[in-house]
Formats: structure tokens, sequence, C-alpha cells
């Protein structure tokens, strides 16, 4: 049987043949990326958790995003995102940390911050990479774009590792 490998999948092996774990402070997807970490058999061995941090008060509690890094550059922001990171894999204690904040739409966006912006952020012993994006579907399509683009960042991360 020929099965296509997906992203996961391959965030998947990466991480099982690092043997490093990895957690998720997911904003505008909402879960969608853990929720698809999570669709591989055996996820349970390095996706530790994740934290839905929708409001700023989440983010600043539970995440670790300073109040000050909010008021100054807005929860969807590259700095927003790095915290997001930083701050998910210090709580949860893993390897790797994943931030995802953004504007999924169709309302909410502004012409400095449009609608389908999105920053995305890995944490590590490497150190902190943030990536800018902008789509342009349906909510639910940017909500898929960010996920996917998010899990092959996570991919060229680890294999730079």
């Amino acid at each position: 049987m020929n099965e296509k490998k997906t992203l996961e999948m391959r965030v998947g092996e990466l991480l099982t043949a690092r043997g490093l774990t990895i957690a998720c402070a997911e904003s505008c997807t909402g879960g969608l990326l853990t929720s698809r970490l999570t669709d591989v058999a055996g996820s349970s061995a390095y996706v530790m958790g994740s934290v839905v941090s929708y409001t700023n008060a989440i983010k600043e509690r539970l995440v670790g995003v300073r109040h000050e890094t909010l008021a100054a550059h807005g929860a969807v922001s590259e700095e927003t995102a790095r915290e997001m990171a930083e701050g998910i894999r210090h709580a949860i204690r893993t390897d790797i940390g994943v931030g995802i904040t953004g504007i999924a739409g169709p309302g909410g966006g502004t012409v400095e911050k449009p609608v389908g912006l999105v920053f995305i952020a890995i944490s590590g012993v490497a150190g902190i990479i943030a990536h800018k994006k902008c789509f342009t579907g349906t909510r639910v399509e940017n909500k898929r774009s960010s996920t996917e683009s998010a899990l092959s960042i996570i991919v060229e991360y680890l294999e730079k590792y």
C-alpha cells in the first residue's frame, strides 16, 4: 500500500526520530493545528498538550505573553506569536513550542492587519523563528492554510535542528 505522507505524519516522524516533544499555543486556528498533529497514530508520544489562547487574558495568564507586548503590538503580531511559542514550550515543558495567531475572518481585519494575516512562531533549543503569512480564503480556508503552513515550518525547523 502506497499511502501519501501528510505533513503531520512527517512532523511526527521527525519528532520521534529525534526524541522530541511539542506543544502548541493557538489563537486563530482554534486547536486545528493540535488536532492535525494528533490525527497521527502514536502522537501521544510527542504531543504533550496545547492551549487555545483565543483571548488576550488567556494569552497572558496561561501562555505567558507579556501584557506590554499585547499593548504595544497587539494579539496579531510577530512579537505575540514568538512569546506564545516560547511561553507554551516552557509552560508544558516541551522541546518545541508553536505559537500561531492571526485573523481568520471574515471580519476583524484592518488596513494594517487584514483578514488572513497570520504569524507563526516556533521555539526550540535552536532558537525562535517566526513567519508572517497572508491568506485570502474563507474563514475555514484561512484556518486550514494556517495549519498547513505551520506544519511546513515545523518540518523545516526540525530538519535543521
